[in-house]
């Protein structure tokens, strides 16, 4: 995709929401004119921050994504394919934005006693977990309705027995996790991994690992709410 068609993508994404606060400023919430050209301004470093996000996840974490699976494989060993894929799933789901964002919140409003340290490292840990288990189902052709109907079961078993508070808070985990950072790395992670064994039902093995990989952080931290209750 062509630096052109990025920006269009980021003005595609960006535009509506920016019409519907200009609407709403200028029939209803009236903020000072000072603080609303901040706003415009904000939309502007924001339109160019998401084109250089996207440029960047384009050309470095998508292709470098894509080798890592294609060599873990070649590799042969499957504790190696294992360990990667717990460390890669655990990393990147640190450095996703809306984890960070949720962690904080989670943290604000529990007063401190559920850690934002502690929230991030569960729902990075379910994600590596998951992502393992992703890469393990491409190279035994394991069923992918099967893991997922065997995590759900966990999830709503678990869900019985985890403290309220945290029941909300597993969901929007699974969520946060599919953002910018870590999407697009799981993705062509299982293109790379699935396009080694060649055939057309490998290439749909690809598909799945962003959907395993949201369960394992709903699981992580309804079992965090079982030991807090």
């Amino acid at each position: 995709m062509s630096v052109k068609e990025t920006v269009n993508e980021v003005v595609r994404s960006v535009l509506p929401i920016t019409a519907a606060v200009i609407l709403l400023q200028i029939t209803v919430v009236r903020q000072p004119w000072s603080e609303f050209l901040i706003f415009l301004f904000s939309v502007l470093m924001t339109m160019a921050g998401l084109t250089l996000f996207l440029i960047g996840v384009k050309e470095s974490l998508l292709a470098i994504g894509e080798l890592v699976g294609k060599s873990l494989l070649q590799s042969g060993k499957l504790w190696f394919i294992v360990a990667f894929a717990i460390a890669v799933g655990f990393a990147v789901t640190v450095a996703e934005p809306g984890v960070q964002v949720l962690a904080n919140q989670v943290d604000v409003v529990s007063g401190g006693e559920i850690s934002r340290y502690l929230l991030v490292a569960v729902v990075a840990l379910g994600v590596g977990i998951y992502l393992a288990l992703a890469m393990l189902r491409v190279i035994f052709n394991i069923s992918l309705l099967k893991l997922l109907l065997v995590g759900y079961i966990l999830v709503f078993a678990l869900a019985i027995f985890t403290a309220p508070e945290f029941l909300a808070v597993s969901f929007d985990a699974g969520g946060a996790t599919t953002g910018p950072v870590t999407v697009p790395f799981i993705l062509s992670l299982g293109v790379g991994v699935s396009a080694i064994r060649g055939s057309r039902t490998a290439s749909q093995d690809s598909f799945g690992f962003v959907g395993l990989g949201s369960v394992g952080p709903i699981l992580a931290v309804l079992l965090l709410g079982v030991i807090f209750k």
